[in-house]
Order: C-alpha cells, then structure tokens, then sequence
C-alpha cells in the first residue's frame, strides 16, 4: 500500500490480493489534468535465451526512482507455459526483479485462470449450441472455436471427438487474452466478447459469441480481471502487471486500462512491447496505440552484444565468445530497428544490457553504429548486477531524448488500406522483404474478410521471433527476398486480423529438461 500512495492512488479503493499486490480499480483512472510520459520498450530480434528486456525495464524504473521521478513500469503478466518449460520466470533477474517474483510468476491473481475459463466455457457453449442445432446452419463441424490450456503440451495440439477434430492453444494464445489487453472499459470488454467469431453456418455467415449467448456468462468470469494488478519493483517503484497475449498470434502487450491508470499518476510510463521491435513493438503503435490515445513520447530498444554477434553467425554455443567481426556484421539488424522506430517519428535511445563477455572494442562498434544510424543515444546498462544504480545513465538519456513536445506520429500503412497493402507495407517497411507472395487458400478469406468491413482493422503479424523475416534461420538484416503469407485469420473481438508466415506453435512441447523440474522439497520454484 506505500508503493501505491506514494504514487498518488487512494489506498482504500484499492482491492488487497495479499499482503504485496492488489487490484486498481477501473475508476482510478485520471481523465483530465496532466499526463505522464509513456515510453515504450522494444529489443533487437533476440537469441532464443532472450535478451533481458524485462530486466532492463524493471532496472531503468529504478533508475529513475533514484532520479526522484515519479515512474510506473507496465508489464504482460508471466505464463505458466514458460515458467515450467524452457524459458523460467517473467519477472526480471538479478537486482532488478518485479516483486513478489514468486507469486506473480505463479497463479498472480488469478487474471490468466479467469481467463482460461472464459474461453473454455465459451468453447462448451458452442458445443452444446451446434450439438442441439440450435442456430439455423451451424453445426459441430462449423465450430472454429479451440480450447485452451495454461500448460506446454504438446499432446493436446489436435484432439478428437464424435463431433469433430480440434485441439488445444496455451492460455496466452487465446483471443479472450488479447481482448482482455485491448479493453478500455467494462462496456468496451462486452462489446469485444460479444464480436468473437466461434464459427461459420453452412453459408460461410460468421456465428459469434453473442449468437450462442455467451457474453454474460464470461464477463461474470472477466469483470474482475479487466482490474490492473499493482506490486513493485526489488527498489520500491511500482509495477502495473495486466494481461498477456501471446507475442507472435496476438500483439504481445501489457493492458490498454493499465497504461491509462499509470499515465494519470506517473511522470514517465515505461510499458514494454513483447519480442523484438519488428513484433511487439509494431503491434503496439498499429494496435494497441492508435486506437487507444497511447501514443509514446519516446522508445527504448534493448540491445545486446550476444545477440549481435549471433546476427552476425555466431552459433549459439559462441553467443558468449568475443568477436568484434561478427558484431559488426551483426549491426544491420540493430541499425535497421534503429530505422524502423524513428521511421514513426520517435526518438530512440539503445540500452545496451551488459553481459560479462562483452569486451569494449565490441560496445566501441555498437555505439557508433547507434549514432551514426539515428539513436539519441547508446548507453550502457548493468541493471542486473547493480539495480536502479546500474539504470540512473539510461533513465537519463530517455529524459533528454523525451524532454522536448511529443512527437507527431507517422505510421506504416492507413487505416484503411486492404489487408494486401496493410501486409505490403510492413514487408517491405519493417521486415526488409521486396514483395509478399500469399498462398492460394488465403484468397478466399481475403475475400470474405472484405465483404464483411474487416479490411479496415489492422494487421497483428503472427510470425517467428527469432528473426526480421518469416523465416527464423535468416539472421542479420535479411533483403531481397518475399515475404510468405500462407493463411490470414480474423481475431475480430481483438480487433485485429492475422496472417501467418511461416510456422507459428501455438501449443509449445516441454524441452527435454524442463524447468517445472526445479523445485525444491517446499514447492519453491529456483532460479525465477
């Protein structure tokens, strides 16, 4: 509660979830007077051990605590696919972590199980309405509607029934995930349940959520989950920790209502956008900021010398051997980001998260590569040894680079360009590529979608993570290729439509040692 009222929220609206979190409720947003600075967080394209981006921002709202700024950091709240698979906790590391690491890690406050239930008891619903042929033309095999699971198993990918085939996504996949993210208020979460599609009749008509009568019962599960949750950081700043969609299917971002909330209370908003800037930190400014009055004063991308030099061809058992060849190579794909950021209007500053390898002729090659691409500024950041001490530098530059009015932004494609020009115009803008080739079974949707005032909503790429392409083995700044578009699918109660390129997973497999393995006798997750 002392890290709330220093904040400026009234304490005794606040809804306690234990002794070290709570509930903001949805009233506590300000409309009027003066408003923080938000700034969004992006990285480069990552390795697959991540490059500690949420470290760096928990690190960086310490620095500016210690500045005597008044900051709030808002973050997707961790899966529990990834604490018990292959990548562990979401919480930050070393001494800039959001606590109490272990609760938000595990169960929270329930937002991601009220979430599961939702969108399981709106999956039975639709059963039960197709089984009894309760709408005219809708039957089982017209349900599109999966299931979901909040752990990484891969046996659930397709199930069979009498009825029909189907399968199971993890929770963070979901589309009542991202709806949950998008909403700015309890009406505006009914209207989005309500658009859901579930289906289509035997005329190809879309059935939704409303058709089969399932809005009321999900917003009982949901009206308390669009509710912000508050902990803090290790040094006392606090934390806005709401929602997480999936990065590659979804946009990959905290919540629109907790964003609003902070923004009321906080000189600077430090929200981080999921994966690498040519993901997360495009969804956010075509998704999540355009439509919802959050446009960022400034962005910060966090950059670090392993992963340039696995741009660069570094094998990932040579991430951790110096090479000031290969991180010079490995440049194009920071530079390019760079670009891409400042091409919406933004200034950007690089944190560069420091890793014991690292040498200084290699930072030497990252910094002027920074400046002479068109970065406010590169600095040097050791949030995970030395906390909000190790973040004071970038906490300073992103002042300098915001001090300014805020930008006018520029973005990638209009409103209401076709979905082809939308796709188009990311290819070739943020991800490198000369052209799109989409597959023969995208035509028929394309159509579809247009002929039902789809077109207009915007683009949430699903693709992989692991690099500017579609393609995860091209490394680097990949050009002169086409970018593949092999399906398009419409998430209408989210608000936005997705096409595929490449393999998108969206029920994981444990690894061979997973880290649901490391517990203690007491139940105690290690290494969070």
């Amino acid at each position: 509660m002392d890290v709330a009222a220093e904040l400026g929220l009234d304490t005794q609206t606040l809804i306690p979830q234990g002794h070290y979190k709570a509930k903001i409720p949805l009233s506590a947003e300000r409309t009027g007077g003066k408003r923080g600075k938000l700034i969004v967080v992006t990285g480069i394209t990552p390795t697959p051990a991540g490059e500690g981006k949420t470290t760096t921002t928990v690190g960086m709202a310490q620095g500016f605590g210690r500045l005597g700024k008044k900051v709030v950091a808002t973050l997707r709240e961790p899966s529990l696919g990834p604490i018990f698979g292959i990548k562990g906790g979401g919480t930050g590391g070393g001494l800039s972590l959001v606590e109490p690491q272990d609760e938000v890690n595990i169960h929270f406050t329930g937002d991601a199980h009220a979430v599961g239930s939702a969108h399981n008891l709106l999956a039975a619903l639709t059963d039960n309405v197709a089984q009894r042929g309760q709408i005219p033309g809708f039957g089982p095999t017209g349900i599109t509607w999966r299931r979901v699971t909040d752990v990484e198993d891969r046996a659930l990918r397709t199930i069979g029934s009498p009825m029909r085939e189907s399968g199971f996504d993890i929770v963070t996949a979901s589309e009542i995930m991202a709806v949950l993210a998008l909403s700015s208020s309890l009406e505006n979460l009914r209207e989005r349940l309500s658009r859901i599609v579930v289906g289509l009749s035997d005329s190809g008509e879309p059935v939704t959520a409303e058709d089969v009568n399932a809005v009321g019962s999900m917003m009982s599960l949901l009206r308390y989950a669009i509710q912000p949750n508050i902990v803090q950081t290790t040094e006392g700043q606090a934390v806005i920790v709401h929602a997480g969609p999936f990065g590659n299917i979804a946009h990959g971002c905290s919540s629109v209502v907790g964003d609003r909330i902070a923004l009321g209370y906080a000189d600077y908003v430090l929200t981080e956008a999921g994966f690498g800037a040519d993901l997360g930190f495009e969804k956010f400014m075509h998704i999540k900021a355009r439509f919802n009055g959050l446009e960022p004063s400034g962005a910060v991308i966090v950059a670090t010398v392993r992963a340039l030099r696995s741009h660069g061809g570094a094998l990932r058992r040579e991430l951790d051997t110096p090479s000031e060849e290969r991180v010079q190579r490995g440049m194009a794909n920071l530079v390019h980001l760079i670009g891409a950021i400042r091409s919406f209007g933004l200034p950007v500053v690089v944190a560069l998260n420091r890793f014991p390898s690292d040498t200084e002729g290699e930072l030497a090659i990252v910094k002027q590569g920074c400046e002479e691409a068109g970065a406010f500024a590169a600095v040097d950041t050791r949030v995970f040894t030395e906390g909000g001490a190790g973040g004071v530098d970038l906490a300073e530059a992103v002042i300098e680079a915001t001090s300014g009015d805020d930008p006018e932004i520029t973005y990638m494609y209009p409103e209401d360009a076709s979905i082809r020009d939308k796709v188009l115009a990311l290819a070739q803008k943020m991800y490198g590529a000369d052209d799109v080739s989409w597959a023969p079974s995208t035509r028929r949707p394309l159509r579809r979608y247009t002929e039902l005032g789809w077109s207009d909503l915007p683009v949430c790429m699903a693709k992989t993570h692991l690099s500017i392409s579609h393609n995860p083995r091209l490394k680097g700044r990949p050009s002169g290729y086409t970018f593949e578009v092999n399906d398009v699918r419409a998430s209408v109660g989210a608000g936005f439509i997705y096409p595929i390129a490449g393999s998108i997973m969206t029920m994981p497999g444990l690894p061979g040692s997973p880290r649901a393995l490391d517990v203690d006798a007491a139940g105690n997750i290690l290494g969070l």
